[in-house]
């Protein structure tokens, strides 16, 4: 079998470890909860690498969050056609809430997914799950 590429495995939010074994249960936007599975069902790898290890998505989550507000602030500026007096505010606030409302579960998921991929220094890929 061939090696699991990383960014794959990202956008599948697998496993950091052996990149198979699911990181979540149910899908992101459904009826299915979604839910942080307590260990790779492949691997064995324990999400939560220590208690409280998770917070730290939150960081995450805020820069994420942060930067899609930002994103839809301008493209409401451009598809406004430049308004910015105070009629328009409502309008600002109504896009950047609902989307931001939207884009949770999107934010939920990834940003610990990009924790457990890009920030967890024990965590390292073995390639031997591949075979």
């Amino acid at each position: 079998m061939k090696k699991t590429a990383k960014l794959y495995a990202v956008f599948k939010a697998r496993c950091p470890q052996c990149r198979r074994g699911p990181i979540f249960t149910g899908s992101m936007y459904g009826f299915n909860i979604q839910r942080t599975l307590h260990h790779c069902p492949v691997c064995e790898l324990r999400y939560e690498v220590e208690p409280g290890y998770f917070y730290a998505a939150m960081y995450v989550s805020y820069a994420m969050n942060m930067t899609e507000m930002i994103a839809m602030g301008l493209a409401t500026y451009h598809f406004s056609g430049g308004r910015l007096d105070f009629d328009s505010l409502w309008l600002y606030v109504g896009v950047i809430f609902l989307g931001s409302l939207l884009l949770s579960p999107f934010n939920y998921r990834y940003s610990r997914v990009f924790l457990l991929h890009y920030l967890s220094p024990k965590i390292r890929y073995k390639p031997e799950y591949d075979k």
